[in-house]
């Protein structure tokens, strides 16, 4: 599993060296010092310390507990400093130190990106940055290639430089958001937290942010490449952040020989099978399932789903991820034995909650006569442990089957407390919410209103997916229950639904 863990190592000091004065009739001017270089560069490398404030989502109405943690960051223009997304995720106070200073400097976020886990920070007064010199991006290491990871890990409060060697780059998840997958670069180094967001360097240029380690390895660490970090700043350019653009498609290897003689393909090697096309994504009405994509840009596909460009082997989606809104990709594919040809207009695929993690923002809940209602999501499902069948089956269908366009949130009942009134609901906790009074529900808002807003019947009653029997609560009780519980539980407010 991939963790939060960061590229460290000792600090490089180079020793001083005595310099014999030269005889009195020669002049020369003396070579740049490399310890000078050395530290100019070591100086635009900043510790970032970070007090968060993360989220409670098995008891919403909370406002969560406090910890900190710091890592790390480097300048790359007047007052940019950048980091890892998840070195200032859920921050509540950001402080930057820099090398051989004890002073402490109050930063805020400009930008945060957690697909690619990047961010974007500066400080509230750039004075004392006057005088750095921003770190130069670079490009693409050459295998073999050795790198320094430069930044703050624990162990010591002092710069710490390591040095490993590309061992790989490769096409892999990102831990932070846990849904997407970017360019990556693998080195063998030690790891250490509070490395995190501290550049990688190869000639004194910048060609990779450390940000994550591989616990099943040692001396494994990974590294975001200048791509994805251009990329990130190319996006940002606008003044906001729009996300990685998708295809919208979901795909399956054709190397299986019986396989491709049941469609009848040929044995050549090429193509991978669309499985579903996302309803509202760029492919819509452009592909379907069981066409057979053969081509992208016009780099032909083989059948695992990987390209060659310019001699390098590349997953298919590299081509859709180096591109922008709007920006346009040409698909050949095959369907029913007829060459197909279509140009598809890239955007980012419709936002959820289901499948990556949420970051920044306070949970949203719905409270009545001691139930707990709020919108389903991966927090949500790794705090109350829902692994139910019934949930697994509608965050597969969300996307696939377009189940977003009706129900933009899908609800769980996530809590049930104790109290008279709710003798023997306990049961339904976990389940996911159908209708309200008969009313189909859409999203948390909507709950709202059929139970706080509208007039309500004698008896409010639930019903569920996948459940024969519905919840029924006397409506007349509830304001009673209200006050008597959220008393008892410290519960503020009725609900929160997100701000406005």
């Amino acid at each position: 599993m991939l963790t939060r863990l960061f590229l460290s190592g000792l600090l490089a000091c180079l020793p001083l060296s005595a310099q014999l004065a030269p005889p009195p009739e020669v002049v020369e001017k003396p070579a740049p010092s490399p310890k000078a270089t050395q530290s100019h560069l070591f100086d635009s490398v900043l510790r970032i310390e970070v007090a968060t404030q993360n989220p409670d989502y098995r008891t919403p109405w909370n406002t969560g507990g406090f910890s900190g943690g710091n890592g790390t960051g480097f300048l790359i223009g007047p007052n940019q400093i950048l980091t890892n997304a998840h070195v200032v995720s859920n921050a509540r106070r950001i402080l930057v130190t820099q090398r051989n200073s004890a002073r402490k400097l109050p930063a805020v976020i400009q930008h945060i990106a957690h697909d690619c886990d990047l961010a974007l920070i500066s400080l509230e007064d750039p004075t004392p940055l006057a005088g750095l010199a921003p770190l130069p991006i670079g490009g693409m290491p050459a295998l073999d290639s050795e790198v320094r990871a430069i930044g703050y890990p624990v162990g010591g409060d002092r710069l710490s430089v390591t040095r490993g060697i590309v061992s790989r780059i490769d096409f892999r998840p990102y831990s932070h958001s846990r849904a997407d997958s970017h360019l990556i670069i693998q080195v063998d180094a030690a790891i250490n937290p509070g490395n995190s967001g501290g550049p990688a360097v190869q000639d004194d240029k910048v060609i990779g942010v450390a940000f994550q380690g591989l616990t099943q390895a040692d001396n494994t660490g990974y590294i975001i490449p200048t791509p994805v970090i251009r990329r990130f700043l190319k996006d940002i350019e606008d003044g906001q952040y729009d996300k990685y653009v998708d295809l919208g498609v979901s795909t399956f290897p054709l190397f299986n020989p019986a396989m491709r003689q049941a469609l009848g393909l040929p044995d050549n090697d090429r193509g991978v099978l669309v499985t579903s096309v996302i309803p509202e994504g760029p492919c819509d009405g452009q592909l379907q399932e069981n066409d057979i994509l053969l081509a992208i840009d016009g780099n032909a596909i083989d059948s695992a789903g990987n390209i060659n460009v310019a001699g390098e082997q590349l997953v298919l989606h590299e081509i859709v991820e180096r591109k922008f809104a709007k920006d346009e990709v040409t698909l050949d594919f095959l369907r029913e034995g007829e060459e197909r040809q279509a140009t598809i207009t890239l955007a980012p695929l419709p936002g959820s909650p289901l499948f990556s993690i949420i970051y920044d923002e306070r949970p949203e809940y719905i409270f009545y006569g001691g139930l707990v209602i709020q919108p389903l999501s991966l927090n949500v499902m790794s705090a109350h442990r829902l692994t139910d069948v019934t949930t697994r089956h509608l965050t597969e269908r969300y996307l696939r089957e377009g189940l977003f366009k009706e129900k933009p949130e899908i609800l769980v009942l996530t809590r049930v407390e104790s109290d008279e009134l709710t003798v023997h609901m306990t049961s339904f906790a976990g389940s996911i919410i159908d209708s309200i009074n008969g009313e189909k529900v859409r999203d948390l808002r909507h709950a709202h209103e059929l139970l706080y807003e509208n007039e309500q019947p004698e008896f409010t009653v639930f019903e569920f997916e996948d459940r024969g029997r519905p919840l029924v609560l006397p409506s007349a009780r509830v304001p009673a229950v209200n006050q008597r519980l959220m008393g008892t539980n410290n519960i503020p407010a009725t609900h929160y639904l997100g701000e406005d």
